[in-house]
């Protein structure tokens, strides 16, 4: 599959990248600048879903059209006036997003924790059910350190390979014994009956029950029966599970929440205040950053974002504030009269990266001193106990005392309040000129272009420091641009692996039945949720993301979900085209109800080949039914027809012998796992049109109209 899409990647390749890599050009001083093209209505439905959606679903430009955009806009800009049950029930699958971070640590426990309750430091849970997942972790400790004993002698207790070997045998033939036996009882009862087990039962079945009898005691356990699992399938912690639970609910929010302003800019500012999920207790802070930091003000005042995520445990540990000490500080031994200090002193990590990345830019003006003096006023903003899940709090004792001079002014320092020091710095980076550029500059790269044209981002700016940081006006002023507005502007910009992954899903109208494995595919296309490790966050320019492989592995994917190969994945192309046809513009030129008459749809099917005919060049009667179905899929996951080289590809991608969608080492084996004559038989036989039309699904999924937004 992966050499039957080499050719067709790389000659599309540059029609994705030249659209979204606009070279400047050097004109003449007496030129007079190119008007902008406007859109048409159409045109500007489809600009305001690709931007500011995931991705438009079928009939969704219509909808939008009938609506209005600015009417649609100012709903999703109000998020709490929209019902989002769907979401909301499937959201219920993942209990770690109502969990404060203390509770996540409990429920998910590192490996340190484990210790901990093995040395007598910490109590096991009061909780029974809970209590006893930990004593499988506690058994496996233990485990651990009988393993590693040496006698007096010098024996070993450490098993040979054999024994080691034998063991694996005995436990994974314990743990389809168990999972026959829970098999024959109620579901609802089936979590206790495991839990009343021997816990080297327990640890057994836990890490080695596979395959559909897995998957099919998973999916009857309710959500909190299956955080118990797989805190007991851990071998050395679970703590990576709270990370896991936060992406797969992200995925969804993604693919069907009808808040889609609010998840766009909620993983806007996520990336822009980034941090990394798997460093450290972040583990468990991540999802309460997100939940409290970051969602509730992704469309309010820039400066309470910046505060809240200043205050956040997961940004105090991502960037290492907590371990700031002020030289002089109470903390440090104050002033002594030998000049002598305890060693510990400021960690500038934070203070850097909140002025070069967050507020004014790399060329905001400051200097390695301001970052210093920065550092300074922040010291004292900490974390109480952060491997447990504690939460922010001020230390005086840390605190730096007396004022300072930052960015060419005096910081005040109050003895009684030093906390407030840090609010006025952060105050004042939220409302400065440079903040107010770098932030529009930032937006207007995510919604208008790789480089965005600096006139807008200078009206942005304006409009941020007139309102004092609304990040709704500032959006309205990008949005009712001309700029925005134009052709120049209109489907250039490269979609992240993120946006492609959420697009296909939406476009195809596919409820997502394996969010895990679509978060599995966003790690294999180098864009994990919450695994950014440097603070820049993601970059979103075409240059990051569209190579051959890159476009190679999204047809790949394609062709996996089109041929429902894709982890479990349901998916029905023909369904896809008659949604498609349905959402079509009605014969009036109005927007189609759904429930139009079959003779409109015979009209339609016409119109169709009309509008092929005219589009490609032929007469009516040299359009075939794979043309017309073509026409309908490009439309519906597109928004219109593609480029004759892409339709061309299409086609002569089609007449080949039908690749099989496969992952892995399957990839690398296929050609030498099948005889010349199977090859042979495949060429002369033509593909069914189920195949077909999953095969001309795929392409569409995969050209080079799709990847751009």
């Amino acid at each position: 599959m992966r050499r039957a899409f080499v050719g067709f990647a790389v000659v599309l390749l540059p029609a994705i990248l030249l659209p979204a890599q606009v070279p400047k050009a050097k004109a003449p001083k007496t030129e007079k600048a190119t008007p902008l093209q406007p859109l048409t209505e159409r045109e500007r439905a489809q600009q305001i879903l690709n931007r500011f959606t995931f991705g438009a679903r079928p009939g969704e430009v219509e909808q939008v059209l009938s609506m209005g955009v600015d009417k649609w806009l100012a709903q999703q800009l109000d998020p709490n006036s929209i019902k989002d049950d769907v979401v909301a029930r499937r959201l219920g699958d993942y209990p770690v997003l109502r969990m404060t971070p203390d509770q996540v640590v409990q429920t998910f426990p590192a490996q340190f924790v484990v210790q901990q309750v093995a040395e007598g430091k910490m109590p096991k849970p009061s909780d029974p059910q809970l209590a006893a997942v930990y004593e499988v972790g506690l058994w496996r400790w233990q485990k651990s350190l009988d393993d590693k004993k040496v006698d007096a002698d010098g024996t070993s207790h450490m098993p040979t390979p054999e024994q080691q070997e034998e063991q694996k045998k005995a436990d994974q033939a314990t743990a389809a014994r168990i999972a026959g036996e829970l098999f024959a009882i109620d579901r609802k009862d089936r979590m206790a009956n495991l839990l009343s087990r021997p816990v080297a039962d327990r640890a057994a079945f836990t890490q080695y029950v596979a395959g559909e009898q897995r998957n099919l005691l998973i999916g009857e356990f309710t959500p909190r029966e299956r955080e118990y699992f797989y805190a007991m399938a851990a071998p050395s912690g679970s703590s990576y599970r709270a990370l896991q639970e936060l992406s797969e609910a992200k995925m969804l929010r993604m693919v069907l929440s009808e808040r889609q302003v609010q998840e766009v800019m909620t993983d806007f500012w996520f990336n822009h205040f980034n941090v990394y999920g798997p460093k450290d207790s972040d583990q468990w802070y991540t999802p309460a950053y997100e939940r409290d930091a970051i969602r509730p003000y992704a469309l309010g005042k820039f400066r309470d974002l910046l505060l809240a995520t200043a205050k956040s445990p997961a940004m105090m540990v991502y960037l290492d504030n907590f371990t700031s000490i002020g030289p002089n500080s109470e903390a440090n031994g104050g002033k002594r009269i030998d000049g002598k200090r305890n060693g510990r002193g400021l960690n500038e990590n934070y203070a850097r990266e909140v002025m070069e990345l967050h507020t004014v830019g790399v060329n905001g003006g400051y200097s390695q001193a301001d970052v210093t003096k920065l550092a300074a006023v922040l010291t004292g903003w900490s974390v109480d106990n952060q491997n447990l899940g504690g939460k922010f709090v001020f230390d005086p004792k840390k605190h730096e005392p007396g004022e300072k001079l930052w960015f060419g002014q005096t910081v005040p320092d109050d003895p009684q309040n030093g906390q407030q020091q840090g609010i006025s710095a952060l105050t004042r980076l939220a409302s400065m000129p440079q903040t107010a550029h770098f932030i529009s500059w930032k937006l207007a790269q995510r919604f208008v272009a790789d480089d965005p044209p600096p006139a807008l981002v200078d009206r942005m700016a304006d409009t941020f420091q007139q309102t004092y940081g609304d990040i709704k006006q500032v959006l309205l002023t990008m949005v009712h641009s001309p700029e925005f507005n134009s052709r120049k502007y209109f489907r250039n910009k490269v979609k992240t692996p993120q946006e492609f992954l959420a697009s296909a899903f939406r476009a195809t109208a596919t409820d997502p039945g394996n969010p895990g494995q679509m978060v599995q595919t966003l790690r294999q296309m180098g864009m994990p949720f919450y695994g950014k490790l440097e603070p820049t966050g993601y970059y979103i320019t075409a240059d990051h993301w569209m190579n051959t492989t890159a476009l190679i592995d999204r047809l790949n994917f394609a062709m996996q979900l089109t041929q429902s190969k894709y982890g479990g994945q349901k998916f029905d192309s023909s369904r896809l085209l008659a949604v498609g046809l349905m959402s079509q513009p009605s014969v009036s030129g109005g927007v189609k109800p759904v429930s139009t008459p079959a003779n409109n749809n015979e009209v339609r099917a016409v119109k169709i080949v009309d509008s092929v005919s005219s589009v490609r060049g032929r007469t009516p009667s040299q359009v075939t039914g794979m043309d017309v179905a073509l026409d309908v899929l490009e439309k519906t996951l597109v928004g219109g027809p593609v480029s004759e080289k892409t339709n061309a590809l299409i086609h002569q991608q089609v007449a080949q012998p039908a690749p099989q969608a496969q992952t892995g080492s399957q990839l690398d084996q296929r050609q030498a796992q099948t005889s010349q004559t199977q090859q042979a038989a495949q060429q002369q036989q033509p593909m069914s049109p189920p195949d077909t039309l999953n095969m001309l699904t795929a392409l569409v999924l995969g050209s080079p109209e799709f990847q751009v937004r």
